[in-house]
């Protein structure tokens, strides 16, 4: 059996001068925010893994349950053979999790950490040797355009793990409509976190441990990294509160002290109990996230849950 090597495609939306722009627009900004996307530098990523194995932390382990208790019924929906396009891909491990289920032509792990999914799908690719792969860096929070090095055929855009919850739901609409565009009329598979009482909502993002808390410090880091700029996390605790009205989780670095912080030229003071905004975690019903997918152009939508409603997989076609 001949052997292949995972290809690799940067998009030039990654390039560091951009991202130090955005950076410091947000910083500068009343109040300040640093996109979410800033908070995956590779520790970040493993962090990240870190959180998802975590007790209250269900998303994850609820999510890959009711992949595997509802495959057969995914695949009579969706098809198989398609080119499997894994946005956010990570560590790659949910997308390859189905590779047998969905039996994908070709697998396309897309994410912005360009180090990281160098790395995963190149010991992916040694496990399936004759599944042709790509990687794609690329930073898709404010428009998914895949490459056309890519080529053409159907795709299962596949996005796991309730990152839509990320976006604002406007961002949101809009973003499942370019990926019904991208996807050359084939399907998508999406995981999405589910409203459900505050007493399990809040703890999934400020953990006994610590370590989201570690998760969203870390940001700060890659901030240093990318901006040139002199924060320290220890001037900083983490913040995560639930805004009813809004539906969403919200995380935000509180300043403890008052705070200086310098790059390039510029600075901004930080009074104690000032914030940064830094992520946003929307949390849908079944029927509004369904409303969403056909107002985004998608139809033939289905719907699989745990038996709690807690999280749902939901499938749709172009």
């Amino acid at each position: 059996m001949h052997e292949l090597l995972p290809n690799f495609i940067e998009a030039p939306a990654t390039v560091p001068a951009r991202h130090a722009a955005e950076l410091a627009a947000g910083l500068l900004s009343r109040p300040a925010r640093v996109a979410p996307k800033h908070l995956y530098d590779p520790l970040g990523c493993r962090l990240f893994e870190a959180i998802t194995a975590l007790p209250e932390y269900t998303a994850t382990r609820t999510e890959a349950a009711i992949l595997a208790v509802h495959g057969a019924e995914i695949v009579r929906a969706l098809g198989t053979g398609m080119t499997l396009v894994d946005l956010g891909a990570g560590n790659c491990a949910k997308a390859a999790s189905l590779f047998s289920l969905l039996q994908p032509a070709r697998y396309v792990a897309v994410d912005i950490a360009a180090d990281f999914i160098r790395d995963a799908l190149q010991a992916l690719q040694l496990r399936h040797p004759a599944l042709p792969m790509t990687g794609v860096a690329l930073d898709f929070s404010q428009a998914l355009a895949l490459p056309e090095a890519l080529g053409g055929g159907q795709r299962l855009m596949f996005y796991p793990g309730s990152s839509i919850g990320n976006f604002e739901p406007a961002h949101a609409r809009r973003f499942l409509r370019q990926a019904r565009e991208q996807c050359q009329g084939g399907a998508l598979l999406i995981g999405v976190d589910l409203v459900k009482p505050l007493a399990q909502l809040l703890p999934a993002y400020d953990d006994a441990l610590g370590v989201t808390a570690a998760f969203n410090r870390n940001l700060l880091l890659n901030v240093n990294r990318q901006l040139g700029s002199d924060f320290d996390p220890a001037d900083w605790a983490h913040l995560a509160c639930f805004d009813p009205a809004a539906s969403r989780i919200e995380m935000h670095l509180r300043a403890l002290r008052a705070v200086r912080v310098r790059w390039d030229g510029q600075q901004r003071d930080f009074a104690p109990g000032d914030t940064i905004h830094t992520e946003n975690s929307y949390k849908y019903r079944i029927e509004q996230f369904d409303a969403l997918l056909h107002e985004a152009g998608w139809s033939d939508t289905r719907c699989w849950t745990d038996s709690e409603q807690g999280f749902a997989v939901f499938g749709a076609k172009a």
